[in-house]
């Protein structure tokens, strides 16, 4: 679930343009989408030459690091993920490539080596046809379903492509008429000033040139399969995904819940930050007074995308800390935006014990998980999802919680607002869009 973006000056002086600055904020505005890897490639404008730059850190450690160097570029693209190893994909023959993917396209191997093969695919079509907007279509036609991506060659080109599912997004957004801009989330966007002009579409190709922009949409279908788990967790509550608000999404899913599974509660509060909106919706659904329970120590932490135990706990005690004030001696109605494991929320149903709360209802803003994603969204082996064996009396036990409900597979299709056949919710019912489960 990495998130990427792509940056691209028009007209004269374009070459005065520093892509890295308005990569550095883009990709601090996607770093929800992955922390662990950060990597950009920036084409100069003196040697026509593409640089890469990466290392295994947070968006502003490794620009620190970087601006050490006064990196130059003004064409460029950049990457976050949540894993060490998951970098800008880069190809030196027989055109040169640089390459920023989400989701996992239909080719053998992991995540990585899928878009390698795409890339180098890519490479040897740009070097056959004349137009690279062909040489796009044709990869997208090849690569299946699943992904999106962004690449910048040697010949000055940015090629932005979304499979013809549209199950990844990718969104498009410009500075007037000498910038354009292509990132994961239209919040990126929003941060380095560009106006957000909507999604690239399902099939969708658009190649960015020095003298021009052009579009081709591959698709002959209206068949969508648009990543439900996009509006419940994975984009910012800012973003608009599919012309869709994601935080209007979360406000109904949190209405929605309060007319399914309702508890009788003092107050209302969500987890921060996804499941804030959520709250609010409760709140105005059953006239329950929502509180601020939690405060948060340090950066933001996303502890569902660490590695270990011990890394996701620390996470939880550090942006999860609760406010005594707003529980203590009350009965709470709990609501997260989803539930993996089951062990985050076991220790903050504890936390929420031991500063007070009387009783805490657990309402989650999604169905539960029970399979993983062949899209590249990070979920753990089914044998490690809570959800997938056991009932919500048996999670409310272990959790301790004095009631756990989730959110109905209808009600979060009510909530987005799109036809279930518009949507992938293969994480929540085990059955994917292509019909074709890969590991």
């Amino acid at each position: 679930m990495p998130g990427i973006i792509g940056f691209y000056p028009f007209g004269e002086g374009r070459e005065n343009w520093d892509a890295s600055r308005f990569l550095y904020y883009g990709l601090t505005a996607l770093q929800g989408r992955g922390e662990a890897c950060t990597s950009i490639a920036l084409l100069e404008d003196k040697s026509k030459q593409i640089n890469i730059y990466k290392d295994n850190t947070y968006v502003e450690e490794f620009y620190k690091r970087i601006s050490e160097s006064k990196v130059r570029g003004f064409i460029g693209i950049g990457q976050v993920s949540p894993n060490e190893d998951d970098t800008l994909i880069e190809v030196k023959a027989p055109t040169r490539l640089v390459l920023a993917g989400d989701g996992k396209p239909s080719y053998e191997g992991d995540r990585v080596e899928a878009f390698y093969k795409l890339a180098q695919r890519l490479s040897t079509l740009l070097a056959e046809k004349e137009d690279p907007l062909d040489a796009a279509a044709q990869i997208v036609r090849e690569a299946g379903v699943g992904f999106s991506f962004i690449a910048l060659t040697e010949k000055e080109e940015m090629i932005c492509c979304r499979d013809p599912l549209g199950v990844k997004p990718l969104e498009v957004g410009a500075v007037g008429f000498d910038l354009g801009l292509i990132s994961s989330e239209s919040a990126a966007l929003d941060v380095v000033g560009a106006t957000h002009s909507g999604p690239i579409q399902a099939g969708e190709c658009v190649v960015f040139e020095p003298l021009s922009i052009s579009r081709l949409n591959t698709s002959n279908s209206d068949c969508r399969a648009h990543c439900a788990f996009e509006y419940v967790y994975l984009a910012r509550a800012d973003s608009i995904i599919n012309d869709i608000s994601i935080y209007s999404v979360r406000e109904r899913i949190g209405q929605i819940l309060a007319e399914e599974k309702a508890a009788e509660g003092d107050v209302v509060i969500g987890i921060p930050e996804t499941a804030l909106p959520f709250s609010l919706g409760y709140s105005s659904k059953t006239a329950t007074p929502v509180k601020l329970g939690f405060t948060r120590t340090g950066r933001h932490v996303r502890s569902a995308l660490k590695p270990t135990q011990f890394e996701r706990i620390m996470g939880v005690q550090l942006k999860l800390n609760p406010i005594r004030a707003a529980v203590d001696g009350k009965d709470i109605v709990l609501i997260d935006d989803s539930v993996v494991r089951g062990n985050t929320l076991k220790n903050t149903v504890l936390n929420l014990r031991r500063k007070g709360a009387k009783r805490v209802h657990v309402r989650v803003g999604s169905p539960a998980i029970i399979s993983h994603c062949p899209f590249g969204t990070e979920v753990p082996p089914i044998d490690e999802l809570i959800g997938r064996a056991l009932s919500e009396e048996e999670i409310s036990e272990i959790i301790g919680a004095d009631s756990f409900s989730y959110l109905s597979t209808g009600g979060l299709i009510r909530a987005i607002g799109l036809p279930r056949e518009m949507l992938c919710l293969g994480c929540f019912t085990g059955e994917y869009p292509n019909k074709e489960v890969r590991r």
